[in-house]
């Protein structure tokens, strides 16, 4: 078995120092498995011998470590039942109060980019935001994961991942052993590489975090709470993962009391953030 005594302390301690993140004993499985390719390619035959190489003030190799323990799991309409509530309850919610006919939605923590293009399929082939103004700014603090999400580039076990058939061929198209998504896809989301603990990207009327900020530290989590608060418009709205709340988190967000998984602003105190 393997020891992840001094190994995980230093891998852990570089991973929430660069993202936030916690480097879980749970997830220190996890550890050699990422790891392997990148210790292979350097001839370093354990993780001491790795992190030994860390100490030396190598920071393209801080970078990759980094970007190789970083959770990037994810899919198109990840949780179906999540993603269908946003578009049959959230959206046409906050259309009834934006007479602009604007929308601007931030998927944060977006890993290679299925949740946000999922986001812009929804609203591109829903009749209420025909004529409307919609913009998805997609964000992760991976510049790899960032990299493939612009590149719209996917497996085939990646798009067939969640994604129905229908809207496959619809935006999406078969070249060799990948699925590119359309230019009218890609034009639909701006991709930027950003820390959740960074002034936020813009101002949002809804923000999906989801399944991000359960990797943090409860002080870290009141931080990412603070940003998202700052970054929402008035009437906004914020949407989390399944086993993700407010509640005991932030004083910034209360429960939407009528569309699950969703939080409103406490509006005062979020100007403050």
């Amino acid at each position: 078995m393997t020891d992840y005594g001094a190994a995980h302390r230093i891998l852990g301690a570089l991973i929430e120092a660069r993202t936030g993140q916690q480097l879980l004993p749970s997830r220190a499985w996890r550890i050699d498995t990422s790891l392997r390719p990148l210790m292979r390619e350097l001839d370093c035959t354990s993780l001491d011998a790795l992190t030994a190489r860390l100490y030396v003030g190598d920071f393209s190799l801080a970078t990759r470590v980094v970007e190789a323990l970083l959770n990037n799991e994810t899919s198109f309409f990840r949780d179906r039942e999540a993603f269908a509530s946003i578009g049959r309850d959230v959206l046409p919610a906050l259309a009834k109060t934006r007479p602009l006919k604007k929308l601007s939605i931030w998927s944060a923590g977006c890993s290679t980019g299925q949740e946000p293009y999922s986001l812009a399929m929804t609203t591109a082939e829903d009749e209420h935001f025909k004529d409307w103004d919609v913009s998805v700014v997609a964000t992760d603090v991976s510049a790899e994961a960032i990299s493939r999400g612009k590149a719209g580039r996917y497996s085939r076990f990646e798009i067939q991942r969640g994604l129905p058939i229908r809207q496959m061929l619809r935006w999406f198209r078969e070249e060799g052993e990948e699925w590119h998504a359309s230019a009218e896809l890609r034009r639909r989301v701006r991709f930027l590489q950003h820390h959740l603990f960074d002034p936020p990207p813009g101002r949002f009327d809804l923000i999906l975090c989801r399944n991000v900020l359960m990797y943090f530290s409860t002080i870290d989590r009141a931080r990412g709470f603070d940003r998202m608060a700052a970054a929402l418009a008035p009437g906004g709205l914020l949407v989390l993962g399944a086993g993700e709340t407010v509640l005991g988190q932030t004083g910034h967000f209360r429960p939407h009391p009528m569309l699950k998984g969703c939080y409103m602003a406490n509006e005062a105190l979020s100007v403050a953030a």
